[in-house]
């Protein structure tokens, strides 16, 4: 999602990592002797996709003009048994804060909370073997060589959630910008008429040793939970938020009641989600050298003093700001950090998707080789009983078997998976 300034905090993008090369099938050839044996070399693997947490980047603004992210594929192998070179790896770049899901089961499979953090998301697909790989003490000469495996792409959502831990709100033209100038650093961009801010902004906020960050939220109008103005689009960079500063005209100029313009945010942070509605909130009463404003001031706290610590601050000249920065941190100091989105830690997309298979007549025998092949070989014992009934198993189950009656095998040949041998029997 982006505003008309730019700002982009919700994107789709396309990954896939690298195909593995093929192994090479070849011969050694020597001068009258043109085959002397086989010398084909493994395929290079192919690259791995990466997302990286940069402290420099503000959004997600460089994903709008790209959006496909492929590793490189891994060479074929060589010659002479030589290895085919690795595909480059794919590293995706994004502010700290991303959340990064699938597209398709909505997963969450990182959260790049700290600045440097890499995470791997996508494998490469290996390189097949070479056709040397495939020698035995009764093959001597195989004339195959394992093909590399393929990678699926896939759809992965970036989605930008600020990291403070006070996050500031209210309607629009209430003063947070202003406010945000006065206790921070930060110079937000500040004019008199709705919607000024249209993008997060951050400022850290010192009090003697210690610090905190704000985060000035767009204003919220009413129908935000259910997207209306700029409604979702913000409303989850306060998620993260440790704490609320809510801060409300009271001067009402606007010709708003201060009292119902609160209970209408609440409203919509309550609509949008519990827990927003839950975490802790300091009211600062903003604009209060307008006139009228002492009465309203007296209205509100009448109201809701007894439930909420009440500030009275003029942002425009900082008055009132010194006592706001105390109060928020006398409110932090019994907060937990914020905390990190729960995820799938050993989430990675596997490599290559589907397990194939490949069957070369060698002679009087089948080879089977591929993916489906390395897998059986990792995961089943020739001495246990149990363990070879699935190794059968799997064999029918991929289609295995009936490939092998497709290709004319007939009953006591030889077919060879891995390290295991046996006599078809139909």
């Amino acid at each position: 999602m982006s505003d008309r300034n730019g700002f982009t905090d919700k994107v789709k993008i396309t990954i896939k990592s690298g195909d593995g090369g093929d192994g090479m099938n070849s011969f050694k050839s020597y001068k009258g002797k043109p085959a002397c044996g086989p010398d084909g070399g493994d395929g290079g693997n192919g690259g791995n996709v990466y997302v990286v947490a940069d402290g420099s980047m503000n959004d997600l603004l460089s994903f709008r003009y790209t959006s496909k992210y492929f590793a490189g594929n891994g060479e074929r192998g060589g010659t002479n048994k030589c290895f085919g070179k690795f595909g480059a790896d794919m590293v995706i770049k994004v502010p700290v804060g991303t959340v990064v899901r699938d597209a398709e089961t909505d997963t969450v499979i990182c959260d790049m909370f700290c600045d440097g953090e890499k995470k791997l998301v996508q494998q490469g697909g290996r390189g097949g073997k070479g056709n040397v790989r495939f020698t035995t003490a009764r093959r001597h000469a195989p004339n195959f060589a394992q093909k590399g495996e393929k990678t699926e792409p896939h759809q992965l959502i970036l989605e930008l959630k600020v990291i403070a831990d006070v996050g500031i709100i209210g309607f629009p033209n209430v003063g947070k910008s202003t406010l945000l100038s006065k206790i921070s650093a930060a110079r937000p961009k500040i004019a008199n008429y709705h919607f000024t801010t249209l993008s997060p902004n951050l400022g850290v906020v010192k009090y003697y040793e210690k610090s905190f960050v704000a985060a000035d939220i767009p204003g919220l109008i009413e129908g935000a939970a259910q997207g209306a103005g700029l409604g979702h689009d913000f409303l989850r960079h306060i998620e993260r938020t440790r704490m609320l500063l809510h801060v409300v005209d009271i001067s009402g100029c606007e010709q708003r009641d201060p009292a119902e313009d609160f209970k209408k945010i609440n409203a919509e942070l309550a609509g949008y989600s519990k827990a927003l509605s839950k975490l802790p909130q300091v009211i600062a009463l903003n604009k209060c050298d307008a006139y009228g404003a002492e009465e309203n001031v007296k209205l509100f706290k009448k109201k809701y003093g007894r439930k909420y610590k009440i500030f009275t601050v003029t942002a425009i000249t900082g008055d009132g700001t010194k006592e706001l920065i105390e109060g928020v941190f006398s409110v932090l100091e019994g907060l937990p950090p914020v905390k990190r989105i729960e995820h799938d830690e050993n989430f990675t997309y596997t490599r290559g998707g589907d397990l194939g298979f490949e069957i070369y007549a060698d002679g009087d025998a089948f080879v089977v080789v591929g993916a489906l092949v390395d897998m059986l070989c990792r995961n089943v014992s020739l001495d246990d009983p149990d363990s070879m009934a699935y190794f059968q198993k799997i064999l029918r189950e991929k289609g295995v078997i009936s490939r092998l009656r497709e290709m004319g095998v007939k009953e006591k040949d030889t077919v060879i998976v891995g390290d295991v041998e046996f006599d078809f029997i139909n």
